[in-house]
């Protein structure tokens, strides 16, 4: 059985080198690390992982854990973990990913802990059952979100500023007209439903036009999917309020479906009704014809930051509570037009 020692030999360098070349807990020079790296496939050498984990009682195991209403992820979701990867990569950690169904999300205790250094918390909701739990439980964590709550201030985060690009696309519909606009929201018990509600009536209140209650409607966790209720709910609005001109979406996938319902209607996008959408992605769904315009998130850059912060938190311990908060851009497409 090939040793770290015999790896060492044969890059002629100390054992402790080779074991930061893989564990990369200190910067080693890419000459050696080549070297060593070289010597240990042609010696067939595997570091023992678990015995590794056992002496430093660290997995180097990053945790993402999600609600989410089902697989596949969404294009928010794809993009963020794409980005936690490359920062992962880069330190030498791995990650674990755990869907959580929005009705388990309260009983955390049912649920048993994931061998992981530190966590990555999505879509928190008011007062987070997993916030408590996890620094109850002395486990690093990062929220990507808002979080709320007595526990607000003891947490790092990273976030979209929801409540400025809620109010962006709003101001981009009201300036082109439009004075009805529908919003289809995520769920209510959300912290970014409830940023994005603010940035929603914030436009309104800027522009000195009245928001009429009854045209914000959230998402149900267990309504199925996205596309479903941003279908059925276009379909059920456009029948009682005719007046409404444009709609907001939350995600990507509502938006598909408010397309769906427009269709059904006889509907024209743009001329008839406006659509625009949050949108996680780089890129936007090429099968929506007039294509999408949307609030881009940055996901990947939101991914990137929040792993950064956890593995500062799991190696050196870093102090202090930080919130990063990340501007989102404006994609105008073809989904969105001046009233007649």
């Amino acid at each position: 059985m090939v040793t770290i020692a015999d790896v060492a030999k044969a890059a002629g360098v100390s054992k402790g080198t080779v074991s930061s070349v893989f564990s990369k807990k200190r910067p080693i020079s890419k000459e050696v690390t080549q070297r060593v790296l070289k010597a240990a496939e042609e010696l067939n050498y595997r570091p023992n992982y678990w015995a590794r984990s056992l002496v430093n009682r660290k997995t180097n195991i990053i945790g993402l854990n999600m609600r989410s209403e089902k697989m596949p992820l969404d294009a928010f979701q794809h993009e963020l973990l794409d980005g936690m990867m490359e920062v992962c990569y880069e330190h030498g950690y791995r990650i674990l990913i755990n869907i959580l169904q929005p009705s388990l999300l309260k009983q955390v205790e049912l649920i048993a802990s994931d061998p992981v250094d530190g966590e990555i918390l999505l879509d928190p909701i008011h007062d987070d059952p997993r916030i408590e739990d996890r620094l109850k439980r002395h486990v690093p964590i990062v929220v990507v979100g808002r979080p709320s709550g007595e526990r607000a201030g003891q947490v790092c985060s990273v976030d979209n500023d929801n409540i400025a690009a809620a109010a962006k696309a709003v101001r981009l519909l009201l300036t082109q007209g439009h004075r009805r606009i529908l919003f289809l929201n995520s769920a209510k018990d959300r912290t970014v439903a409830e940023d994005r509600e603010l940035g929603y009536y914030l436009a309104h209140r800027e522009a000195g036009v009245d928001s009429l209650a009854g045209l914000i409607l959230n998402k149900p966790d267990d309504d199925g999917t996205s596309i479903r209720f941003g279908y059925e709910m276009t379909l059920q609005m456009l029948r009682e309020h005719s007046r409404i001109s444009a709609i907001l979406a939350d995600n990507e996938s509502m938006a598909m479906g408010i397309y769906q319902a427009a269709e059904e209607l006889g509907l024209h996008i743009p001329a008839d009704l406006s659509v625009i959408a949050f949108s996680g992605g780089e890129h936007f769904p090429p099968a929506m014809h007039p294509p999408l315009t949307g609030m881009r998130l940055d996901a990947r850059t939101i991914g990137m930051e929040a792993a950064r912060l956890l593995i500062e938190q799991v190696t050196a311990g870093a102090a202090g509570v930080k919130r990063i908060l990340l501007p989102s851009e404006l994609v105008e497409r073809g989904s969105c037009a001046c009233t007649h």
